[in-house]
Formats: structure tokens, C-alpha cells, sequence
């Protein structure tokens, strides 16, 4: 636990806010948020995404995204939809932190249900509430337009093995995700009650989910960067059994897109870990002139808690 965290604990929210510099504060905060939820409820990301993500950043409609993790490599497609009056055209690739949190809902929901078929409806628009992302005005638009991207997108995790190169190539979901706004209320719902997963994607989240605290992810929910950190440091630090360093320019590879120069990157990246750690009590990392060191750590949700829906 950092040192964050024990000034919560041992002072309590307001002292421990008078104890840290005016940039530190809202560290403080999201700690104390997460520190104070007994009972936390699970989320689930597929490894994949652990390992490689999603841009941050729009790009052009018909650009490819290829990202290089340890050991796999996510490429990811753009495709094309039909809108409203049946006319397809094309939607570029998802990004952002929408997208993100879209995804976590699905792989979520697919896990806990051991079903490809995914409720929509109200129950995705009360977590997203739940997460602090309002479904409603311009942030509807912009939910709406990262589920078309999701729907309409194809990516390929490529694994490297002690065999070679293995790769599943599919889309996220079949069908698409169509999302409209309610003439009377303005109000969100959702066009289809329900959505599956592609059958590729949901038998690899089957075999490799990781589990996540949503009480972590609500802090974080408008922060790409650090759903990204902080998914990755769920999947790397539970399976350690020492310490593990990693190079700035490992991590510069993984995380540092849209930043050309290391120099550019290495303080970006050391505020975004700082943010992830914050919700993230159980996590041991160091930070040195070489880069950072894993430590062995209890992951996020206890172990049992994905057991007993596994």
C-alpha cells in the first residue's frame, strides 16, 4: 500500500489532504473513494487488452491502430455500418476512455452471466451512471458513437509463442451496438435489448479474464491513460513471483503513443501511474532513473471473487 494510502488511514481524508502538495489532492481523494467501498464490485477486462490498448485520440475514419505489448500485438480495423436510413458508411476505430468503459461493461457482463448475449437497455446505461459517465447530451453522443465504432470495427490479437506467431482475427460483437435518444424525454435507451459477443472473443475472455475493482475504475473512468495503467497492472502483478523491472523505453513502446521522445513521455506516464496506484491500494511498483519495478501484489479484487462466477 502506498503512502497515499496510509495517510488515509492513519489521518483520515481531510488531514491526509493538508499532508500532500495541491497537485497530490485529488490523488488523496480517489484513494480515500476506493479505500472506502468494503465490498467492491468485480469487472472483468480480457488479458488482451491488458497488454495493448486502444487509442487515446480520434483517428482518421479509415486509419488502422496497431499497438505492440508484451508478447502480442493488437491491430485493429475499421468497418462499416448501415445507419438509420440504410446507407453504410464507415466508422473509424474506437478510442478514448467511452470506448473503454463500453468494452469493460461487455466483458463484465459476458463474464458474469457466462453468456455471449449481453443485456443493453437500462442495465448499461445505470453503470455507466454508476461509473460516473452521464448518458445523456453530448456524452450520449459520444457513447453512441464508440458503440458504432465497437460494432463496426475488426481487430486481431497476434500472440507470440515458444511455437510462433498465433492469431484470432473477429469482430467484438455480432450485430452491432445501435443506440438512440427517446423523442419525449430526451432520455438514452438502447435500440436492441441485448448484444453478443463474437464467439473468438468471448471464448478468450472466457480463458483469460482479469478481474478489476469498479469502485478503482469509476475514479478513473474519464481518464484513458489510466484505465490503461491500471488494467495492466491488475494482469501483471498478480502472477509475479519477484520483482520485475521494466524499462522507460519497454514502456514508452506499450503506453507512449502520440509521444515521440522518451524525454516527452516518462513524466506523463510517472502522473498517469501515480493516478492508477491511487486506486489501486494493493499495488507495489517502484519508480527508478531506469524505469519501474513490479512487485509480487494481491490483485485488485480478491481472487475468490472470480472463482465463484468463473
Amino acid at each position: 500500500m502506498g503512502d497515499i494510502h496510509q495517510l488515509v488511514l492513519q489521518h483520515g481524508q481531510e488531514q491526509a489532504r493538508r499532508l500532500v502538495t495541491p497537485d497530490e489532492r485529488h490523488l488523496v481523494d480517489m484513494a480515500a473513494a476506493v479505500l472506502a467501498v468494503e465490498n467492491p464490485a468485480l469487472g472483468i477486462s480480457y488479458s488482451g487488452f491488458c497488454l495493448t490498448a486502444l487509442p487515446h485520440r480520434r483517428l482518421a475514419d479509415t486509419d488502422r491502430w496497431e499497438r505492440v505489448g508484451h508478447n502480442v500485438t493488437l491491430v485493429v480495423e475499421p468497418g462499416s455500418l448501415p445507419d438509420a436510413s440504410g446507407v453504410t458508411r464507415v466508422h473509424g476505430v474506437p478510442y478514448g476512455s467511452r470506448a473503454r468503459m463500453i468494452l469493460l461493461y461487455l466483458q463484465t457482463r459476458a463474464i458474469q452471466t457466462r453468456s455471449p448475449e449481453v443485456e443493453l437497455g437500462g442495465s448499461m446505461r445505470d453503470w455507466l451512471g454508476r461509473m460516473n459517465i452521464p448518458v445523456g447530451g453530448k456524452s450520449f453522443k459520444d457513447v453512441r458513437d464508440q458503440a458504432n465504432r465497437i460494432s463496426a470495427c475488426h481487430l486481431t490479437f497476434v500472440w507470440q509463442t515458444s511455437r510462433g506467431a498465433k492469431f484470432a482475427k473477429d469482430s467484438i460483437v455480432k450485430g452491432g451496438i445501435a443506440l438512440h435518444e427517446l423523442d419525449d424525454d430526451r432520455q438514452p435507451r438502447l435500440w436492441v435489448d441485448t448484444v453478443r459477443l463474437s464467439d473468438a472473443f468471448f471464448q478468450a475472455l472466457r480463458e483469460h479474464p482479469v478481474p478489476v475493482n469498479e469502485a478503482a475504475l469509476m475514479q478513473i473512468a474519464n481518464d484513458s491513460p489510466a484505465l490503461d495503467v491500471y488494467i495492466w497492472l491488475a494482469y501483471r502483478l498478480r502472477s509475479l513471483t519477484g520483482p520485475a523491472p521494466v524499462s522507460w523505453a519497454a514502456l514508452h513502446q506499450q503506453f507512449g503513443a502520440g509521444y515521440k521522445l522518451l524525454r516527452q513521455f516518462r513524466p506523463k506516464f510517472t502522473a498517469t501511474l501515480k493516478e492508477a496506484l491511487a486506486v489501486y491500494p494493493e499495488a507495489k511498483v517502484t519508480v527508478d532513473e531506469t524505469g519501474i519495478v513490479l512487485h509480487p501484489s494481491r490483485p485488485p479484487i480478491p481472487e475468490r471473487e472470480l472463482t465463484r462466477i468463473a
